[in-house]
């Protein structure tokens, strides 16, 4: 199947959208780690249905006008990282969950690095909203777009790490 594609400027910088057989594939970021998201080759198409929804609901939620998102998903990966990406839509708007909190919501109490890993590796990052993981302290871990970007992202949801 085609992996498509279409840039989208964003005030966590340029979000590269990719959607596949109509559905939303991945969200990459501007300064994205290599083969942290394996897709295939990658097809430039601006008209696509599904990237041009994305772009209007994540422009509606950084407008502060949208909290929740409804576009259909293409998950791919592990059966473990399955878990941990279905646990992270499960994390309401505006709050927060620990690794552990997450390892313990999949049945997994153990795998607090195992989900660590997994986290790190979503593939839509923000409509799956890793950036509401943190430490167990309370503090802001490492996130595939950046601190910066965890910071502004959590500060626009009105989480008090933000």
């Amino acid at each position: 199947m085609r992996y498509e594609y279409t840039l989208m400027p964003s005030p966590v910088g340029e979000l590269t959208l990719v959607a596949r057989a109509g559905k939303l594939s991945a969200i990459l970021w501007e300064q994205e780690r290599a083969n942290r998201v394996r897709l295939g080759p990658l097809h430039e198409a601006n008209d696509n249905p599904v990237l041009l929804e994305t772009q209007r609901q994540l422009r509606e939620y950084f407008a502060g006008s949208r909290n929740r998102f409804e576009l259909e998903l293409d998950l791919t990966g592990t059966a473990f990282q399955q878990q941990v990406w279905q646990a992270l839509l499960t994390i309401p708007f505006g709050e927060t969950r620990s690794y552990s909190q997450i390892a313990q919501q999949i049945g997994n109490p153990k795998a607090v690095r195992a989900v660590g890993a997994a986290n790190g590796r979503n593939p839509i990052s923000i409509i799956a909203p890793c950036h509401r993981v943190i430490g167990a302290s309370g503090g802001l871990t490492g996130f595939a777009g950046g601190l910066a970007a965890k910071q502004y992202l959590l500060a626009l949801e009105g989480t008090d790490r933000g």
